[in-house]
């Protein structure tokens, strides 16, 4: 199988990145070592391509009423120029994916979905978007609903960086005249100009340290990404995103989350606004809650020198109640650290168990996440 490129990837290959499959996609895992590329993000700034992720467009008068019915968090709560995070659910309650949405309007937005579900997600949304043109055929104020609500999959013409650490706005700030301290957490501005090429930066980031994310058509990616190295930002693959995102709490969708969970068993509860109205899976969400949560997703530090990975068992006085789902030694704190399901009776933070190491019992503790904050 063929795996599909970023714009950046001859820019990869000149810097000698050790290449991997990941999600269908050939992407940088190193460049000079994942402690080093880690180390720079969390001291100064490290720079990701992560042009494999996807990004929808979804507009016309009815855009924010559909959106609100697709995510469990409140697009009405966002003003323009704002963006949140949100799991999207299945009438099960489980999850489709994990997005980010981008509101510059009532009526346009943006959504950022992840690599591998691509066409998952446009499939799902478009099947959706089909249901809600249906409701909105029937309606007899309503005369022409496809001008109301469209969907685009802009994926393709889209790459998109991530400039992260302490450094990212003074490194930035060097290559544009526009006043990157004016976009706030969690916000985004339009028009920015970079390398001669008009952007959308975000500060939104995953790896809980501050930083933006810059959007930019496909021919100018390679010129912007030079211009930032040159500017003192390192280049970092997805070995050390995976360690910074697990230090900073963060869950990575096929791992920690899946269409096998829900937002109520990973620490996602505050995303689901119960009281915003109807949206798809609430009905299963409200289930859920009145039966009882059976398991929850924690964070483990072990007590020893044990590196726990996806897939090992936990276990409490004998008896297996979880399993790995990521897992790391966290260059950071220098200890093995992990996200994982648990039975909820050995859910407690601060609660000893065990990690099943190649047959061998390690001893861990559930801690509050993240495991670190700056």
């Amino acid at each position: 199988m063929v795996s599909l490129t970023t714009p950046l990837h001859e820019a990869h290959e000149r810097l000698n990145a050790k290449m991997i499959d990941f999600s269908g996609w050939e992407m940088p895992i190193q460049y000079g070592g994942v402690v080093a590329e880690h180390r720079a993000v969390r001291e100064s700034a490290g720079l990701f391509d992560v042009s494999h992720m996807g990004e929808f467009l979804v507009f016309g008068h009815h855009a924010t009423g559909f959106i609100n019915g697709l995510i469990t968090n409140d697009v009405e709560s966002l003003s323009d120029g704002r963006c949140l995070y949100t799991p999207m659910c299945y009438e099960s309650g489980t999850i489709v994916d994990d997005i980010l949405v981008y509101r510059y309007n009532e009526d346009y937005y943006m959504l950022v979905v992840n690599a591998g579900n691509i066409g998952k997600d446009f499939s799902w949304i478009e099947k959706m978007r089909g249901e809600q043109l249906k409701c909105l055929a029937e309606e007899k104020d309503c005369d022409n609903p496809e001008e109301g609500l469209t969907l685009r999959n802009v994926s393709e013409s889209t790459a998109l960086l991530a400039l992260q650490g302490p450094d990212a706005q003074k490194i930035l700030s060097g290559l544009t005249e526009y006043d990157l301290s004016s976009i706030k957490r969690f916000s985004f501005a339009q028009d920015v100009p970079l390398a001669e090429a008009s952007c959308i930066v975000s500060r939104t980031g995953y790896t809980g340290e501050d930083g933006f994310e810059v959007y930019a058509g496909r021919s100018d990616a390679v010129e912007i990404w030079d211009e930032i190295l040159e500017a003192g930002a390192v280049p970092a693959g997805l070995g050390a995103r995976d360690t910074l995102r697990l230090e900073a709490g963060l869950m990575l969708y096929g791992n920690d989350i899946s269409d096998k969970t829900t937002p109520l068993e990973a620490p996602l509860s505050w995303t689901v606004k119960m009281g915003k109205g109807d949206f798809m899976g609430r009905d299963a969400l409200v289930k859920q809650l009145d039966a009882g949560i059976d398991r929850r997703l924690v964070g483990i530090k072990m007590e020893g020198r044990g590196i726990p990975r996806p897939g090992y068992d936990m276990e409490f006085e004998g008896k297996k109640v979880g399993m790995v789902t990521s897992g790391t030694h966290s260059p950071t704190l220098g200890i093995g650290i992990a996200l994982g399901y648990v039975d909820m009776e050995a859910s407690g933070a601060g609660g000893q168990l065990s990690v099943r190491i190649r047959d061998q019992l390690h001893e861990a503790r559930i801690v509050d996440l993240p495991f670190y904050s700056r």
